[in-house]
């Protein structure tokens, strides 16, 4: 990232941009859809039927790789994996993965826990508006330049 940063010095004001609209769009959509419980975007949830894999991937691709935090956590990660010394970085990285591991076996084992709760209609509603509230809050700021 910082080679492509030097080559092009507009590229971190492009990449803010762009993060930054694509985050407001993410929470306009959850927004929307606290707004309107019940209803869908998807034609395809509306009538009763799961999405395609290739919906999933394609959707699961975007949120990936359109966050401009993945980017921001990779080269955050990496400068501060080097301030530990050629020995230290491993253990460092070491520990990333440790914590990412751990994080999302939480998440996974949590969200059986929270199925009961998740199956009313109204937490989901709330839920959207959280994510509307943050995802609002990010893109604001990465368009502020925070």
């Amino acid at each position: 990232m910082g080679a492509v940063a030097e080559a092009w010095p507009g590229f971190l004001t492009f990449a803010r941009w762009g993060g930054g609209l694509f985050v407001i769009g993410y929470g306009l959509s959850a927004a929307w859809r606290a707004l309107h419980p019940g209803e869908s975007l998807d034609a395809a949830s509306a009538a009763g039927r799961g999405g395609s894999v290739a919906a999933a991937l394609g959707t699961m691709a975007a949120l990936t790789l359109l966050n401009p935090h993945v980017y921001l956590d990779v080269t955050m990660l990496g400068t501060i994996a080097n301030g530990h010394g050629q020995g230290g970085r491993w253990w460092f990285y070491a520990g990333a993965v440790t914590a990412s591991a751990v994080w999302f076996s939480v998440l996974g084992l949590g969200s059986r826990r929270l199925a009961p709760f998740f199956s009313r209609p109204r937490s989901w509603q709330v839920l959207d508006g959280l994510i509307a509230l943050v995802m609002g809050t990010i893109g604001v700021g990465l368009l502020l330049g925070g």
